[in-house]
């Protein structure tokens, strides 16, 4: 089931990517040959003026095929029956621009090209902020801090974060428990009403040489661990290795969900950015940690969490993966549109075109290097079953 749904999520993130592609091509004047969801073998296709729609069999992926987007020679562009329909002669002779030479996408102008490159990502962030909005609108769970003064429903205490080798680790708490009540062995002291989070953690350190029950909520289920707090993890205080947060639900109308969903949209994407850049950077130093990021293989169990806990909580989680997927995009690598948006503000400085050998290379080892990252991501995925 989660496979299911996390193909349905691929899909609808890159059909959005790829129609904004698909839509400012056209606006731009440029010639779109195909637009394709999935890869080939194509299960089905057909064709509507100028353009083949096609449905890949392979559904981890998808692209808009416009002409001229290669890298040819640019001194006699390669025709194809496209170009030269209604044209004489079929080869063309040195110098002869075919019929639709100016379609072509290198031949339109670089503020058109930079366009349509950055449709793609725009088109995600756009998502993001209506499906985030829609959350608004029908209740999202938000931190209850951040929302001071609103009416929140069903406040909760919430684990955010969890230390794997702390002694809320190895009880076996996970991010995303809800906190019931907490107990000391015996029951001679306890805490369930929280106010905040700030009255749980003095519990907590109060009780630094004492055994520690914590009733949790996973799911719908409903369990219990004992632990005990220790020094070192909190300066000056015994901790347990967690962060929690306070979570409700708050309801907007529509004006003001889609104000705060744009302030959310905002917010989350200049977090990934940085998270990414300090990622980007720990790749270039040695100092990555593989195990803080995930692959299709783990982005597949996160679905099917989401998909448990609601449909709010799926279109928030989708949200946030295509925030990520925008931001991954545009980073300056060739075969992304990121790098493909340097080749063109490097064209528009020189003054001519890329050496097509050249521009391929480059586009050939960073698919290479994103498909080793790939990879060591997948397999530092699969090792956390184990």
């Amino acid at each position: 089931m989660s496979i299911l749904i996390f193909i349905i999520v691929l899909g609808i993130l890159i059909f959005v990517h790829e129609l904004g592609h698909f839509i400012f091509a056209k606006k731009t004047g440029m010639l779109v040959e195909e637009f394709a969801i999935g890869f080939p073998p194509r299960i089905f296709s057909f064709k509507k003026g100028e353009t083949k729609y096609s449905v890949g069999l392979i559904p981890i992926g998808g692209f808009v095929k416009i002409l001229g987007e290669e890298y040819d020679d640019p001194k006699l562009p390669v025709p194809n029956q496209s170009e030269i329909d209604g044209q004489v002669g079929q080869g063309g002779k040195e110098g002869q621009k075919p019929k639709n030479y100016k379609r072509r996408f290198t031949s339109r102008p670089k503020w058109a090209q930079a366009i349509v490159l950055l449709a793609g990502v725009s088109f995600n962030f756009l998502l993001a902020w209506l499906f985030i909005s829609i959350g608004f609108m029908s209740g999202l769970p938000v931190s209850v801090n951040e929302f001071e003064g609103e009416i929140i429903e069903d406040s909760r205490l919430i684990l955010v974060d969890v230390l794997p080798s702390s002694p809320a680790g190895e009880a076996g708490l996970e991010t995303g428990d809800v906190i019931l009540y907490l107990d000391t062995k015996g029951g001679s002291d306890s805490i369930q009403n929280f106010s905040g989070t700030g009255v749980v953690e003095e519990f907590i350190a109060s009780h630094g040489d004492r055994e520690i029950e914590i009733f949790y909520k996973r799911g719908n289920e409903t369990a219990l661990a004992s632990l005990i707090p220790k020094e070192g993890i909190v300066d000056g205080k015994p901790a347990i290795g967690v962060s929690f947060g306070m979570i409700g639900t708050v309801k907007f109308g529509i004006l003001r969900a889609g104000w705060e969903g744009l302030k959310t949209t905002s917010s989350l994407t200049i977090a990934t950015a940085v998270g990414l850049f300090y990622f980007v950077s720990g790749l270039v130093t040695g100092t990555a940690d593989l195990s803080q990021v995930s692959g299709p293989v783990g982005i597949v169990s996160m679905v099917g969490d989401a998909f448990n806990f609601g449909f709010v909580y799926l279109l928030s989680f989708i949200a946030l993966i295509s925030i990520n997927l925008a931001v991954i995009n545009l980073i300056p690598i060739p075969a992304l549109d990121g790098g493909r948006i340097l080749f063109v503000l490097i064209e528009s400085v020189k003054g001519s075109p890329l050496k097509p050998k050249t521009a391929n290379w480059l586009n050939l080892a960073g698919f290479a290097a994103l498909l080793l990252l790939m990879l060591a991501v997948t397999f530092s995925d699969i090792l956390k079953f184990f």
